[in-house]
């Protein structure tokens, strides 16, 4: 059975958009991080505000790593309940149940990574379907934290592994207990 990360970055004081005052995606630290996680997965499930920004970005992106090359051909799931298929940039849109969707993409894919904090994560949480979560702690306060990653019910997470980067960053990975 495949494995479902949630990976996301975020300030000290919990704000996950602003990127533009905060987010450094040259930091090499940040850099291993991710592309230990997404050349390590392959496939992607998506939220539709990710999907939506992730699909403007990322087909313009190049890189020496590579990765921008392998993020674009991974195969990418979105969850939405008000985008209409069939949709563009190697995407398929999740019919019916999520939880139930994604049950059958751990039977098919090996590892499973999730960029996004909202409604999604959320869904996948409360499902027990979330087998790590990566979150990527930035030295800074925005203010303005916008309300995210809520569950029906509290969550004990066990810290797996925490890294630093030279920039001040946290790589936190915890696991539902």
């Amino acid at each position: 059975m495949g494995k479902v990360t949630i990976s996301f970055e975020m300030t000290l004081d919990g704000v996950f958009d602003q990127m533009e005052h905060w987010f450094d995606e040259n930091d090499p630290g940040l850099q291993r991080a991710s592309d230990e996680l997404v050349f390590g997965a392959d496939a992607v499930l998506l939220g539709r505000e990710s999907y939506e920004f992730f699909r403007e970005y990322w087909p313009a992106q190049t890189d020496d790593r590579g990765f921008a090359d392998h993020y674009n051909a991974l195969p990418k799931y979105v969850a939405s309940t008000t985008l209409t298929g069939p949709l563009d940039w190697n995407a398929t849109l999740i019919e019916g149940d999520v939880a139930d969707y994604v049950r059958g993409l751990r039977d098919r894919y090996e590892s499973i990574v999730s960029h996004g904090y909202g409604g999604l994560a959320a869904t996948l949480v409360d499902a027990g379907l979330v087998d790590e979560i990566h979150a990527g702690i930035h030295p800074f306060l925005v203010g303005n934290a916008e309300d995210r990653l809520r569950t029906p019910h509290p969550v004990g997470l066990r810290l797996l592994d925490v890294q630093t980067t030279d920039s001040g960053i946290i790589a936190a990975r915890y696991a539902p207990v």
